[in-house]
């Protein structure tokens, strides 16, 4: 497969690898004869019985092998590859990540590196095509499921989430080395993040190749694993939850024993003081522990209470209408429920508009 296109050595290479077989060699003599120079493999922990295969890889020119005394996890050798990237490898475009398996054809590895030169801004997905035979099911199902939640939840417009075959510029690298995760989440949270520092995407069609008896594969969990992207709704559901329970209380005392001071007025009344306590408890919540952010107070304060108060004016008219057509009156416990319904269908508006607006990183930063 000799193809040999010189400015392919303006990337690296990085294969994290755990237990290889004889495929790995083939991996790496078939991208050297593409014209890659220079490629990373960490050997993630591997038993002493693999110790010649990556003794042999280590004498290669073109190879340099990176070694961790035990066994870490892909996302900690993904980034003990980046940390050498940055400091022995100044002036790379960047690198392609591959897994060690043969589940990506070298073809489809240039096909990843070209499209990186070529555009040096986007990080590089390769896309699989999941409508072939031959998947195995848990990965199909964990594969859509983890994509859509990326999607719905964190703004990830991607067809194929897990992908191991990326094509990312050198200028993300230090980002990636700040993300949280040293095995399989890892990657999930890369998306993550570089969406919220609205890094693009730009996915590549490539062949969709699953062996029996692959290295990574076989410690995969694709569902445990993939769990990491629901922690974080997890928590703003948590955050919501509490802030809701302080919101509605002061609400039902407010209609309870003042609304005879405010007539009318008496349902903006309680929504206005019940929202101003419970969405500072939310806001500190939510920067904390939900998108973790550490920058910014005021400017995020400011439009956090922006948003607050659409919503909260959102939910006040609606609860007013729907007072209004169920003939309710102002009874506290009547409309409290309505609010209860009211506030939960924005619930999930909230966390988007809170997401792509009142915590989202600067562009570029």
């Amino acid at each position: 497969m000799a193809v040999l296109v010189s400015n392919l050595n303006e990337t690296s290479i990085i294969i994290p690898s755990l237990d290889p077989t004889d495929t790995l060699l083939h991996i790496v003599t078939e991208l050297i004869e593409s014209g890659f120079d220079d490629i990373l493999i960490v050997n993630d922990g591997s038993e002493s019985r693999y110790r010649e295969l990556f003794e042999t890889l280590g004498k290669l020119e073109e190879c340099t092998v990176l070694t961790h005394a035990e066994n870490k996890g892909k996302g900690a050798a993904l980034k003990t590859a980046f940390e050498f990237f940055i400091q022995h490898r100044q002036g790379k475009l960047g690198v392609i990540t591959a897994d060690s398996d043969g589940q990506h054809l070298t073809s489809d590895i240039v096909k990843c590196a070209y499209a990186m030169i070529d555009t040096c801004q986007p990080v590089i997905m390769g896309v699989r095509d999941f409508t072939k035979d031959g998947i195995p099911a848990r990965n199909l199902f964990a594969n859509k499921v983890v994509t859509l939640a990326l999607r719905l939840l964190f703004g990830v417009k991607l067809r194929d989430s897990q992908t191991g075959l990326r094509g990312i510029p050198a200028k993300h690298i230090p980002l990636l080395l700040q993300i949280a995760g040293n095995r399989f989440e890892y990657e999930t949270n890369m998306l993550i993040e570089l969406e919220r520092y609205r890094v693009p995407f730009l996915e590549v069609e490539i062949e969709t190749i699953y062996a029996k008896g692959v290295m990574y594969q076989t410690h995969y969990r694709p569902l445990a694993d993939s769990a990491i992207i629901f922690s974080r709704i997890f928590r703003y559901s948590l955050s919501s939850i509490l802030s809701f329970l302080v919101d509605i209380s002061i609400f039902w005392v407010a209609i309870r024993f003042f609304s005879d001071y405010f007539g009318s007025f008496n349902i903006l009344f309680a929504t206005v003081i019940a929202r101003v306590v419970s969405s500072f408890i939310n806001f500190n919540a939510n920067r904390s522990l939900v998108f973790m952010h550490k920058e910014g107070y005021v400017k995020q304060l400011w439009h956090y209470y922006a948003l607050a108060c659409m919503i909260m004016l959102m939910s006040a008219s609606a609860l007013w209408v729907l007072a209004q057509l169920s003939g309710t009156g102002s009874s506290a416990w009547v409309l409290s429920l309505l609010k209860i319904l009211v506030d939960v269908t924005l619930f999930s508006a909230s966390y988007h508009i809170q997401r792509v607006w009142v915590f989202r990183k600067p562009k570029g930063k």
